[in-house]
């Protein structure tokens, strides 16, 4: 039989305030530097996801980057993006989480640390591309849209290495 673990069920607000930072932190990334693509628009928030899922623990990361991707979506005027954007954030963030060896102490340098972020944007713009076909009912539709997302994918690639060298030592107890 199982059981659940209530202890783990519960938020402290410590981690609902660190939720809700995060969150936040995602939207504005995702929201701001919008630069436009077919179907939508590129942004640094992808970068923000991976630095959360570094930081912080699974079930926050996983929370900010579907909350504040949705919200930029809904605020953007993208609300027809909502749905997908729930699954592939969600999907993106843990590939990158199951991939990478976040126990290694040189975790930054790692060649699978690149490996994972390239998986994860690659989920990032397999998901969009597909929906993208699905939700406008045209396969050119949506591989229009992949170019623009493979670019996206490297930009916070790099944007995420740029952001974790620094923050690495205020967080050296979690990488």
């Amino acid at each position: 039989m199982h059981t659940l673990n209530v202890e783990k069920s519960r938020w402290t607000a410590r981690e609902i305030s660190l939720t809700a930072a995060m969150t936040a932190v995602v939207f504005l990334l995702t929201f701001v530097p919008k630069i436009p693509i077919p179907l939508g628009y590129a942004h640094l928030g992808d970068a923000a996801i991976f630095v959360m899922v570094c930081l912080a623990g699974r079930r926050e990361a996983l929370v900010a980057a579907c909350a504040g991707s949705m919200l930029a979506d809904f605020m953007g005027g993208f609300p027809l993006w909502i749905g997908p954007t729930l699954i592939i954030k969600w999907a993106m963030a843990e590939t990158f989480l199951h991939v990478s060896d976040m126990s290694n102490e040189d975790f930054i340098k790692s060649p699978r640390t690149l490996l994972a972020l390239v998986l994860a944007c690659l989920v990032m713009a397999a998901g969009y591309t597909a929906f993208g076909a699905v939700l406008y009912d045209s396969l050119a539709a949506g591989l229009a849209s992949a170019p623009g997302l493979l670019a996206e994918g490297a930009v916070n690639i790099l944007a995420f290495y740029g952001a974790i060298k620094p923050l690495e030592k205020l967080f050296q107890s979690r990488l």
